[in-house]
């Protein structure tokens, strides 16, 4: 029995390591600008909803873009703290700053989708950033997106920031953002077809072309999501339009949570349209368990007896650690995170599940002090 399993685990371990491997070659930051006398012209779109404590470091940081022409506009979603006063006082010294407020939530949308979908109808330039308020740019960030959303013939580019963490379950979870992206999405027939489920972004930092948001039909096409990072860019696909994705770690910063909760109830808010969801949560936790708990837990029970099942499962738990201590070093990302790899990924699997049996009870899902829709299959 524990030779079966140990084979299992291996191949189980081995297919998403081998495609890290192949991944990180095709996962690349984006090339410096051409030079061009051209500056592109760049609106930048901040959905805001009590961000206070964030929005000046990220408005700041996009008004110190070179290389672009840009306007910043902040939409106030119905914040209860002082965001709309922090945004006023640096319009009031920078002209290239607006902030716009919200209209009353629709029914059927979820508040970040409707709040993009508003800054879309403010924004004058033919190219859409939409950027979280939690997200801090390098000067050069926005010259070098817009140059990869050219070189990328895609009309959809997502940009992965690296991730700030401080408490213990920032850094076991945040990092498996990186991870699961470059061990199970196969990036070359990313870039090469338009299947919808190819479709992958980071919901933090999109660039797009305005008309082929519009043909879309932008973010009311995916109104009632909750994680736009996976349904923006399959909602592109279907539409017949390339997308693709690139490492920003140089580029941006962000820090998505700040509490053990605020990654708990943000990542169950996610799972319903990513691994939670009803058709695959079976299949992410038997290729998660399988793949990257089951060698730890093979290895302490043959370990000590050695032979083949020992053999086994030392190999299953290296290739389950190699891309995950990689890509700490990579991504500079939490070495105690990624030694805890297992107990990351129980946790992770954990928090699908949370979610589903909430959706399978019909409670609503709440983020932000509001209750969203449940999205759609």
């Amino acid at each position: 029995m524990l030779l079966t399993l140990g084979c299992v685990s291996v191949g189980l371990a081995a297919l998403p390591a081998l495609l890290y491997l192949r991944n990180t070659r095709l996962f690349r930051p984006p090339p410096a600008p051409s030079g061009t006398a051209v500056s592109p012209q760049i609106s930048v779109l901040v959905p805001a909803r009590n961000e206070e404590g964030a929005i000046a470091a990220c408005v700041e940081s996009v008004l110190a873009s070179t290389g672009v022409e840009i306007e910043v506009i902040v939409l106030d979603d119905h914040s209860d703290d002082h965001t709309a006063e922090v945004v006023r006082e640096i319009a009031r010294k920078d002209l290239r700053v607006r902030l716009e407020v919200a209209p009353p939530l629709p029914a059927g949308w979820c508040g970040k989708q409707h709040a993009c979908f508003v800054l879309s109808k403010h924004a004058r330039f033919p190219i859409l950033t939409f950027l979280d308020a939690d997200v801090r740019l390098a000067p050069d960030a926005l010259a070098r997106m817009a140059a990869f959303l050219d070189a990328s013939k895609a009309a959809l580019v997502s940009g992965f920031p690296r991730q700030e963490t401080g408490t213990l379950l920032e850094r076991l979870l945040i990092p498996l953002i990186n991870w699961l992206l470059l061990c199970y999405l196969p990036m070359r027939p990313m870039r090469k077809y338009r299947f919808p489920g190819l479709g992958a972004g980071c919901g933090q930092w999109f660039v797009t072309r305005r008309d082929a948001y519009d043909r879309v039909g932008g973010h009311a096409a995916v109104r009632a999501s909750l994680h736009d990072g996976v349904t923006l860019p399959r909602a592109y696909r279907k539409a017949g339009f390339m997308t693709d994705l690139c490492d920003a770690t140089d580029l941006a910063v962000c820090r998505m949570y700040r509490s053990a909760r605020g990654v708990w109830m943000g990542l169950a808010k996610n799972a319903r349209e990513g691994l939670g969801a009803p058709e695959a949560i079976w299949v992410w936790t038997v290729l998660l368990v399988g793949g990257q708990v089951l060698p730890f837990a093979l290895l302490g029970c043959a370990g000590m007896s050695g032979g083949a099942e020992a053999a086994l499962a030392a190999t299953a738990a290296g290739l389950a650690y190699l891309p995950r201590l990689d890509a700490a070093r990579r991504f500079r990302q939490s070495r105690l995170g990624a030694v805890l790899h297992p107990l990351g990924i129980v946790l992770l699997l954990l928090i699908q599940w949370y979610a589903r049996f909430r959706g399978l009870l019909g409670m609503p899902v709440g983020w932000k002090g509001r209750r969203h829709p449940t999205p759609a299959p």
